[in-house]
């Protein structure tokens, strides 16, 4: 048993250089970080001469102009607004879509989860321009909507291969229990696959929820009043066309990083459980 143990520990070791690697990669990840959290404290003269230092004198002054300035405080609703519909209607149409891709047979099945497979290869760039011209032909610019239907669709793809992934997982015995107590194929999605699918939920959750919070393009196209603005938009409001006022500026962007960082902690647990199949084996 022992010769065993080892033998494991040995094939699933860590190299020096894969140390390294991770740890490369880190610091790529770790120092844009640290400068944006500490720069907010900083004034615009510290910055310039002691970028990678901590604050001589802890400044507060730019984040409470940040927090007390009108249009902030109307960003944030508005990102939250859109990054959590784009959640709900993702995660509710790509289970929906992904259930009945694994648990329903019928024609050309295979064809069509290969098609929503092909999404993930489409860039959105390049979608901008005829999804602007439908927007508008609808009367959808200018309005949350217009920003949270296009993330739901350029979504679907990734979320639909997540999800088709897990449910394909789970123990067929659980299914074929509920149809034998004469259960539709909504009652096992609804009661019997959604609650055993918390892993894949959280994951596909924060996936969005990330995409969409950091959107800009699509907003910068769709958007054009200030009251509609979401906050990667509203960094705009501290860059003038000679100056930019980078200690507001990194205030800002710590203030915004709050809300996904809190949601990605509250869901982390869920996560490595999600992406690496199913919770529940048969």
């Amino acid at each position: 048993m022992a010769k065993t143990d080892t033998r494991i520990n040995a094939d699933y070791g860590v190299s020096p250089l894969q140390w390294l690697g991770v740890g490369v990669m880190g610091l790529f990840v770790l120092i844009p970080f640290y400068i944006t959290v500490f720069g907010g404290f900083k004034t615009i003269g510290e910055l310039r001469t002691r970028p990678f230092a901590l604050p001589e004198h802890w400044d507060f002054t730019s984040f409470h102009a940040v927090m007390e300035s009108g249009p902030f405080g109307q960003m944030m609703l508005n990102s939250l607004l859109i990054s959590t519909l784009t959640v709900a209607l993702t995660v509710l149409l790509a289970s929906m879509a992904a259930f009945a891709l694994v648990h329903i047979r019928f024609f050309g099945r295979d064809y069509l989860a290969a098609f929503f497979t092909v999404g993930l290869l489409f860039p959105v760039a390049t979608a901008i321009l005829p999804v602007f011209l439908l927007l508008r032909d609808i009367d959808l610019l200018n309005s949350a909507w217009g920003v949270i239907l296009p993330q739901v669709a350029f979504g679907l793809a990734f979320a639909i291969m997540l999800f088709r992934t897990f449910f394909a997982e789970l123990p067929k015995e659980l299914i074929e229990a509920a149809r034998m107590d004469r259960c539709g194929y909504l009652a096992i999605y609804w009661y019997v696959v959604l609650p055993l699918s918390l892993p894949i939920i959280a994951t596909v959750g924060v996936f969005t929820f990330m995409t969409s919070w950091n959107s800009y393009l699509l907003p910068l196209v769709t958007l054009s009043s200030v009251d509609h603005y979401t906050w990667p938009l509203g960094i705009q409001q501290y860059q003038g066309a000679y100056s930019t006022d980078w200690p507001k500026l990194l205030a800002l962007l710590t203030l915004t990083l709050a809300p996904a960082i809190v949601f990605f902690l509250f869901a982390q647990r869920y996560i490595i459980a999600g992406l690496t199949g199913g919770a529940v084996k048969g």
